[in-house]
């Protein structure tokens, strides 16, 4: 069973963790870390208790993978943790940034979210029924989530997801710069050169020679196919696949694509044996996929990663803006943060 991740996480961090929410406040002046907190991120604070439960859901999501939980002390233990403020933090900061671009979660957006996950992984036909909700409720018992944790991700989700919308709107793609991009990786759209063949594989040198044999003196290609090949993809299929210039191995690549239109090739060694191959097409020229057919896929290509250039450049900003306005308690500052500082 798949097992869904409620939110991304910091590859070297936290992953396959679902990863608790806390609500964010807005401002910019900075503030003294509490005993009882790990940061101040401008007006919220981000206490102890709250960073204990994540990294305990951490650890309970671990187990559920079978994957020993890294220890206090050790390197990996260090990174998990710095993950998880790294990641804390970044959700706070997009919390109060969205109040900028008034945007507002209600229930009801949580509520279409959630069923939209759990259907997309448990459910049926774009639906959630009884089936699909026991396996969900597992999934929480095994991630050692409640409902409400579960819902403030969500909710965080639905947020990133309505910042990255008001960030990236406006952009598009022209077709100078599509008509750019199919000039500059016209290799990419070529179709190799291919043909139909069909071919029998075994293990033995002696085999393939008598196979060879038996086809020439007129025995039924298929049916020795069916008898002997070790190759499971094209046995009952009579030997026949369609192959592309460059994408079989060397070996049978060069016989393959050097026999006359129904010539038979004496066996050939390659590293999953012997082959016997015959041609039954004439061989197809490479060719060209037009701009034509391309343009719409370009386009798309181009525009998601206008989008997430614009995106990354925001976060970089953003995390860069925070800087001045957090504070993290002693002992869980992330090594890679600048610009904060710690209290004691």
């Amino acid at each position: 069973m798949m097992k869904y991740r409620f939110l991304p996480l910091p590859a070297a961090a936290l992953a396959g963790v679902a990863l608790a929410v806390f609500a964010a406040g807005c401002g910019s002046s900075k503030k003294a870390v509490g005993a009882d907190a790990v940061a101040v991120v401008g007006d919220h604070t981000i206490t102890k208790e709250r960073f204990d439960v994540l990294v305990a859901q951490a650890c309970a999501s671990y187990k559920s993978q079978k994957r020993p939980c890294p220890q206090p002390g050790t390197k990996d233990y260090a990174t998990f943790r710095d993950g998880a403020m790294k990641y804390l933090v970044r959700l706070v900061e997009f919390e109060q940034k969205a109040k900028d671009f008034n945007i507002n979660v209600t229930d009801q957006d949580v509520d279409k979210q959630l069923q939209t996950i759990k259907s997309q992984y448990w459910g049926q036909g774009g639906k959630c029924d009884a089936t699909c909700e026991k396996k969900y409720q597992k999934q929480l018992k095994l991630q050692s989530l409640t409902e409400q944790q579960v819902r403030d991700q969500v909710r965080a989700s639905v947020i990133q997801n309505k910042l990255y919308e008001k960030i990236t709107q406006g952009i598009s793609v022209s077709d100078k710069e599509i008509d750019a991009y199919y000039r500059k990786n016209k290799r990419q759209y070529v179709q190799p050169a291919s043909r139909d063949v069909r071919h029998i594989l075994v293990k033995k040198k002696a085999l393939a020679e008598q196979i060879y044999r038996q086809l020439k003196g007129g025995a039924s290609f298929a049916a020795l196919a069916k008898k002997y090949s070790q190759d499971p993809g094209t046995k009952n299929a009579g030997g026949k696949l369609t192959i592309q210039k460059g994408r079989q191995v060397p070996e049978f690549d060069k016989a393959a694509f050097s026999l006359k239109v129904h010539e038979l090739s004496k066996p050939v060694k390659t590293q999953y044996g012997w082959h016997v191959i015959q041609a039954l097409t004439a061989v197809k020229k490479e060719q060209l996929t037009p701009l034509s057919q391309v343009r719409q896929a370009i386009r798309q290509q181009l525009l998601q990663q206008k989008k997430q250039q614009e995106m990354s450049k925001w976060v970089s900003d953003t995390q860069k803006g925070f800087e001045s306005k957090t504070s993290y308690q002693v002992g869980y500052a992330p090594p890679a943060t600048t610009g904060a500082t710690t209290t004691k």
